[in-house]
């Protein structure tokens, strides 16, 4: 049997300077007052043992040796973090227009090496081909095992996982997204056609403008499932809002926990009683005046980009927001992300598509997350949804 040990203040001591946390007392050990008061002085705690230890992993000689010469190499990787089970790659991913948006997303995906085939359509001859043909000379240096494909003819779509619509005219200054509603609609039926006969399974995301309205348009033409179809738009306002509290503040984006719902225009409501900037709420940073300009600033981020480019809209943020999107479908990214889709009374509203925070699986949205908002934020999502009713003539 082991001798029985009689603890004092001195073995705790020395623990401490060991920098443990926790003394183990074995049976028959004595400890004495003055060791308790001194382990609950230093934080020391006195767990009963005898405690287990955890076990090593064995390795047999020949692999740890194979694996310390590996790492001598100079050909030697670092191995990727493993995503988890959950992460699907996809299939196929296919973009309906190549222009900015579509390009990025493409070059986006290729890197990410997100699915086994990426196809890009245009209408335009040779865009979409040329841009499969870029990417695919990249895979020598990124080494993605994704190839890409380009073509005019939408029938490519056949047989997508996901397919991003991007196509149709994009704004210029001095105009609104409401502008593009009879141009654009014509776009989004035709395609929509295509996809319903040649895609029946496919999860859509619109990006094209105005996207709220849009989103409904291709609802209705190829008479999917809301669940199915989605529009991009709550994850590039919402990033737009953290990056003005970021900036307004003198912190870094990533030290902001923000989110806008509502429409993808003027009628959009970033929600600013769940924003928060290291945890705190924004009036421990900002005042009154400079939370009311970041609202503004995010609201009008899209027109700022287009006033500058003088034509063309942003490319950049929409595609990596569509990323987020995708990566959310095929389990790379979870919890409630901010998109647009076809209401059915969450938050009081039904019958019109609306930015709200909403969970999506490898069947698209999996359910609208109903938060609490302030009644003026309510107001603000229904006023947004009266908006696109009339500007569809709903």
């Amino acid at each position: 049997m082991a001798k029985s040990r009689v603890i004092g203040s001195e073995h705790i001591d020395d623990a401490r300077q060991r920098g443990r946390i926790v003394f183990e007392v074995l049976p028959g050990d004595i400890v004495t007052d003055l060791a308790r008061e001194t382990a609950v002085r230093l934080g020391i705690k006195l767990v009963d043992g005898p405690l287990e230890k955890p076990v090593s992993p064995r390795t047999d000689g020949n692999t740890a040796l194979r694996r310390g010469l590996l790492r001598r190499s100079p050909k030697w990787v670092a191995p990727k973090p493993s995503q988890g089970r959950g992460v699907r790659r996809l299939g196929k991913l296919a973009l309906v227009g190549a222009g900015g948006v579509g390009s990025n997303i493409a070059h986006l995906a290729a890197n990410a090496d997100l699915a086994d085939e990426i196809v890009l359509i245009d209408i335009l001859p040779g865009a979409a081909a040329a841009t499969a043909m870029d990417l695919n000379h990249a895979s020598g240096i990124n080494r993605t095992q994704a190839r890409c494909i380009g073509g005019e003819d939408l029938a490519l779509v056949s047989g997508a996982d996901v397919i991003v619509v991007t196509a149709g005219r994009a704004r210029g200054p001095g105009m609104t997204r409401a502008d593009l509603i009879d141009v654009n609609t014509r776009v989004i039926r035709s395609t929509a056609e295509v996809i319903k006969t040649q895609a029946p399974n496919a999860i859509v995301i619109v990006v094209t403008n105005p996207l709220d309205e849009m989103t409904v348009e291709m609802l209705r033409a190829t008479g999917f499932p809301r669940e199915r179809v989605l529009g991009m738009a709550g994850t590039l306002d919402s990033s737009r809002f953290r990056n003005a509290l970021a900036m307004a503040a003198g912190v870094l984006p990533a030290d902001v926990d923000a989110f806008a719902l509502g429409s993808h225009g003027d009628e959009m409501a970033p929600i600013t009683s769940h924003a928060r900037i290291k945890g705190r709420v924004l009036e421990t940073f900002l005042s009154e005046e400079q939370i009311a300009a970041c609202v503004k600033d995010a609201i009008s981020g899209g027109g700022q980009v287009v006033a500058l480019k003088k034509s063309g809209s942003a490319t950049i943020a929409p595609a990596h927001s569509s990323i987020e999107l995708i990566d959310h479908i095929r389990g790379a990214k979870t919890g409630p992300v901010p998109v647009s889709v076809m209401l059915d009374g969450e938050f009081g509203i039904k019958n019109v598509v609306l930015g709200v925070p909403a969970h999506l699986g490898q069947n698209g949205l999996v359910k609208v997350e109903e938060i609490k908002l302030t009644d003026n934020e309510t107001g603000a999502l229904h006023a947004a949804a009266d908006a696109i009713r009339n500007r569809l003539g709903l």
